[in-house]
């Protein structure tokens, strides 16, 4: 006899989609094993063997105005983390084209602070029409809340992807964030799409959320139709206000990963931080719902490899070409 998660799993292969009109309680009570192969099934339909892998550089660190509690980069917070204005052009390419020769499938530059501005984003434009020229891997950008002007520009420079996460629910957000509001992130992120953008977007489990706000912010990224949504699982800083957090146990992560699937069946589900708190590095989620990953050095929390993923992915019959 067919399963609860098996029967819904067709459905959603057959074209039907989750919505908040829907009694969503079966993802969150369904056996965790079920609920993996469902999300296994739907990410073979919808993605095949192909897992897309990206990479960042952290291209102007520390000193950020904003309050997010979890990050390291915020002035309100004291974590010791390194702080430098927006890196040379140079060693942001040379950076980049290493990535492209290890075979990874996009490139972004991420920054620090309420956005980037003033002559610090011309040397950002400067960069990707640089890169746009002489490499061909895909690039994408995270300069936080900007004008729609600058996403033109972004646009003209070569710039395809724009990386900003709504972080959690809109009921939780206010509990993490007061500095701006989650409609200025969703405002950012409409603009960005209105401009040709894809956009990448998701957020952090394991801050004191519920299910319910988890299932929120899935929901809200469908209806946002966002094409990449990173999963980050909190690895709590210290000097942070979400130092004294606990990390997740990795049935959290992974329910958390098949339920993302269920409801954007078609988006890349994208592994970010946290990784090293899933069985074999991620290795089970590859099969069970995420479809991407983001690959060697992180922010401020430590990465897997490109050479250590791209055998994980041979192992598992996957590839990202």
């Amino acid at each position: 006899m067919k399963s609860a998660i098996g029967a819904l799993t067709e459905k959603i292969i057959a074209g039907q989609r989750l919505g908040r009109g829907d009694d969503l309680s079966l993802l969150l009570t369904a056996p965790l094993v079920e609920l993996m192969e469902g999300a296994g099934r739907l990410q073979k339909h919808f993605c095949g063997n192909h897992i897309d892998l990206c990479t960042i550089i952290n291209g102007r660190s520390g000193r950020c105005s904003e309050n997010c509690k979890y990050c390291a980069q915020a002035a309100c917070h004291k974590t010791g983390i390194e702080e430098y204005d927006f890196l040379l052009k140079e060693e942001i390419i040379a950076n980049a084209r290493a990535n492209e020769a290890a075979g990874v499938n996009r490139f972004a530059i991420v920054t620090s602070g309420r956005a980037l501005g003033g002559r610090e984003f011309d040397q950002a434009i400067e960069t990707y029409e640089e890169m746009h020229e002489t490499l061909h891997i895909d690039l994408c950008a995270s300069h936080g809340i900007i004008s729609r002007e600058q996403f033109r520009r972004l646009r003209q420079a070569g710039v395809t992807s724009y990386h900003h996460n709504i972080e959690t629910s809109r009921r939780f957000f206010p509990q993490i964030c007061t500095s701006h509001t989650y409609d200025d992130r969703i405002k950012t992120i409409k603009i960005a799409q209105e401009e040709g953008m894809c956009v990448c977007s998701g957020g952090i489990i394991g801050m004191g959320e519920t299910w319910e706000d988890r299932l929120d912010m899935a929901l809200s990224l469908a209806e946002l139709h966002i094409q990449s949504i990173p999963i980050n699982a909190l690895m709590a800083i210290k000097g942070t206000g979400l130092e004294d957090r606990e990390p997740l146990k990795p049935e959290d992560i992974l329910r958390t990963i098949a339920i993302f699937r269920f409801i954007n069946p078609e988006a890349n589900i994208r592994l970010a931080a946290g990784r090293k708190l899933l069985p074999q590095n991620g290795a089970t989620a590859f099969v069970h719902g995420a479809s991407a990953s983001i690959t060697g050095n992180m922010l401020t929390t430590s990465g897997t490899t490109i050479k250590e993923d791209l055998a994980i992915l041979a192992d598992l019959g996957l590839s990202n070409r």
